[in-house]
């Protein structure tokens, strides 16, 4: 199953990836892939373009090096920056769906009737 990413939710999970330290941008597709058991997959036409917005806002830090099976790759990290945006957006995420799971929960009543 794939689900689709909410607008904006992208950053905040490639962020958090990349808490656990430097890695290629197929690295951070995969650990997505593999921490959602397969729910959500990041297509190259999204991620890349997320990881050099990142770092053109310095969220991120990009180098070049080699990749576990000897390919020359841009390896990522995580920036102080990129450390504090993950918490904010976290944090707003946190709201959001606990609001949505109050309305979720909740039920209506009914006017008029």
């Amino acid at each position: 199953m794939q689900t689709e990413l909410l607008q904006g939710t992208l950053d905040m999970l490639i962020l958090k990836a990349l808490t656990g330290g430097a890695m290629h941008g197929y690295a951070v597709a995969s650990w997505l892939q593999r921490t959602t058991d397969d729910a959500l997959r990041v297509e190259e036409g999204s991620l890349y373009p997320a990881l050099h917005r990142m770092t053109k806002r310095g969220w991120v830090k990009a180098d070049w090096g080699v990749s576990e099976n000897n390919r020359r790759a841009k390896f990522y990290t995580l920036t102080a920056e990129g450390r504090r945006q993950l918490a904010q957006e976290a944090s707003s995420w946190e709201r959001m769906t606990e609001a949505v799971s109050k309305v979720l929960q909740a039920r209506p009543v009914m006017q008029g009737a």
